[in-house]
């Protein structure tokens, strides 16, 4: 069956760097999109970050110039390298796919990450 795990996140003070990691499995994943998503409790769930199957990336205007999602199809895993983290980034971060012949959404576990000021 499909699995998305993340790892990564944590505690990081305004201005640090943290690279989060999806380990997939279950599907192809290298003719997969993927993507990161992130919600704070309150409010809707945010996609912060896509990457085609052939790398072609997009990126929320919140985090441009900021955050890299990036893909390692020998390893199943996609990152997600954030730098000059800000307070507002913090929010549980979700790894997405849709996968199966019927497209079903898929997601993470989440992992946490927090922004101290």
């Amino acid at each position: 069956q499909v699995q998305l795990v993340e790892s990564g996140g944590g505690l990081v003070q305004a201005g640090g760097s943290l690279r989060l990691s999806c380990a997939a499995s279950g599907f192809l994943f290298s003719v997969n999109a993927m993507a990161w998503y992130r919600q704070d409790p309150g409010k809707q769930r945010e996609r912060v970050a896509h990457i085609t199957d052939i790398g072609t990336t997009a990126y929320a205007d919140s985090v441009k110039g900021r955050f890299t999602i990036s893909r390692d199809n020998a390893k199943s895993t996609i990152y997600l390298q954030m730098n000059s983290l800000k307070p507002e980034d913090t929010a549980v971060y979700y790894c997405h796919t849709l996968a199966g012949r019927r497209r079903d959404d898929y997601w993470g576990q989440g992992t946490q990450v927090t922004v101290s000021s």
